[in-house]
């Protein structure tokens, strides 16, 4: 029998990824106006079992801006990639990235989110990177919103609950694609755009004053209606202003196991699995899937839509779908009970035969490659890992060395996942894998969750000299890149 191998395509784009709302920092300098991010406290270690992400009222946002002596916003100060791009950008490009990606800030752009002439300061600060990337060589990957929109879109319509914000969004995407047209390739409008199902604060920034009572659920479809809205009228403007670029909209990357053969466990696990399907089903086929008017009628949900939507929606789907991974999950009929596994987004039941990182998310290598391999069977549309990552706790030596073997084995065992996707006939483009330089955690806004190649000496309330060390990982992973994913 003749013995398979399968290999990365020539001109694979390996990188890694960081969000400007967990590494940029300087919050309030170069005109930047507040985000629905930069209210969010650090998560002190005693109260992170029982973690819940925020879901504030306009009263509460009003206590936290008016009572912050004292408390600790890690997001405000990030890693200061504001004033250290450079040098950053310097270490990417020795560990040979094809691609780096990001996001902009949009309150940086616009303050409020809702001017009609943007920040130029703002602006000019994206070209900055943007140049940066190509004297290096590194082609830029960027997402217009990346879990923050600005605060007073929040307070005054609950962010894309109103459909206000929708047009604002729409001028936000227009004015970038027409000023980085020719240095930007790969855009990506939402990141994780499911995840306002489990968070709608964060992914939407609905807030529960702008919702009728007992009309949680049906707020949250209206704000998801919104974004797929602003999904298809960015990609509409890109292909406009700039056709030569990539446009796709990202979902958290999930696939669901059933508990057991149990039939009803079965069916459980295909019906969790379209909290991510319903929405890469709108924006790679073009409209609600079916199955959607069950879970509308049976929950009373009564969307507003506009004269068009549908037409917009059909007319302008993604060109290539990003997605993150970090974990699988157990589906289970209601009744079941046991143990739980942790998650950022997610808590479902441990899965027995996976080991799980310091903070409970359970590894599950095989399971992308079967996640990639669905996703690419239902939609015939290119792949791209823009998430994958291990958060771990890294000590530094009296020598400045980190040694993090735990990382590498939990990229090598994706990587080579992968590598068997692209084997079974995936189409996957590129990789980058999450904080390739240690930055804020999303979830618990703390530094000592460790994502990064690259260690910035700096800890959950910001103190420390804020240097960049190498990882072991960090040779590691550059040889990986130069050899194209054959050496691991």
């Amino acid at each position: 029998m003749m013995t398979f191998k399968p290999s990365f395509p020539e001109g694979f784009l390996w990188g890694g990824a960081i969000s400007a709302n967990q590494a940029e920092g300087a919050y309030n300098r170069g005109g930047k106006g507040l985000s629905t991010a930069d209210i969010i406290e650090l998560i002190e270690p005693e109260d992170r079992t029982s973690m819940k992400l925020p879901f504030p009222g306009r009263q509460e946002i009003e206590h936290v801006l008016d009572t912050e002596e004292g408390r600790t916003f890690p997001k405000r100060f990030g890693i200061d990639f504001y004033d250290t791009y450079r040098e950053d950008i310097a270490l990417l490009k020795e560990l040979g990235f094809k691609t780096f990606r990001i996001s902009i800030g949009w309150a940086r752009i616009f303050p409020t989110g809702t001017e009609t002439e943007p920040n130029e300061e703002g602006l000019a600060f994206y070209d900055n990177v943007f140049d940066e990337m190509h004297k290096h060589g590194i082609e830029p990957l960027v997402t217009l919103s990346h879990y923050e929109i600005p605060l007073h879109l929040a307070t005054e319509y609950g962010g894309f609950y109103e459909r206000e914000t929708v047009d604002h969004f729409a001028r936000y995407a227009e004015t970038v694609f027409e000023r980085y047209k020719g240095k930007v390739k790969y855009w990506i409008t939402f990141n994780e755009i499911n995840s306002l199902t489990m968070a709608p604060y964060v992914g939407g920034g609905l807030i529960p004053d702008v919702v009728p009572e007992g009309r949680m659920l049906e707020a949250t479809y209206q704000t998801a209606h919104h974004q797929l809205v602003a999904n298809a009228k960015a990609i509409e403007a890109c292909r406009r202003i700039s056709p030569d670029a990539r446009i796709g909209c990202m979902v958290i990357g999930m696939i669901n196991y059933p508990n057991s053969p149990h039939p009803e466990d079965v069916l459980a696990a295909h019906q969790d699995m379209r909290n991510t399907l319903f929405f890469t089903d709108v924006f790679t086929k073009g409209g609600y899937p079916s199955y959607m008017n069950r879970v509308f009628a049976e929950n009373d949900i009564q969307l507003k839509t506009e004269p068009g939507d549908e037409e917009l929606l059909r007319n302008n789907t993604i060109d290539f779908l990003p997605f993150s991974y970090y974990m699988s999950a157990v589906s289970a009929r209601e009744e079941t009970t046991g143990e739980k596994a942790g998650g950022n987004l997610l808590t479902n039941l441990k899965n027995p035969y996976l080991e799980a990182s310091d903070w409970g998310w359970q590894i599950d290598p095989v399971g992308l490659r079967t996640l990639l391999n669905q996703l690419y069977e239902r939609y015939d549309t290119p792949m791209f890992i823009v998430e994958n990552g291990l958060g771990a706790y890294d000590k530094m030596e009296k020598d400045g060395s980190v040694h993090d073997p735990y990382r590498i084995d939990y990229l090598k065992s994706h990587i080579e996942q992968m590598k068997e996707a692209i084997g079974d006939g995936v189409e996957l483009i590129g990789y980058t894998t999450w904080g390739p330089i240690d930055l804020v955690s999303f979830s618990t806004s703390e530094m000592s969750k460790r994502y990064g190649f690259v260690y910035v000496d700096r800890d959950d309330y910001g103190q420390g000299s804020n240097k960049r060390s190498k990882k072991d990982s960090f040779y590691w992973y550059q040889n990986v890149i130069q050899t194209n994913g054959e050496e691991l």
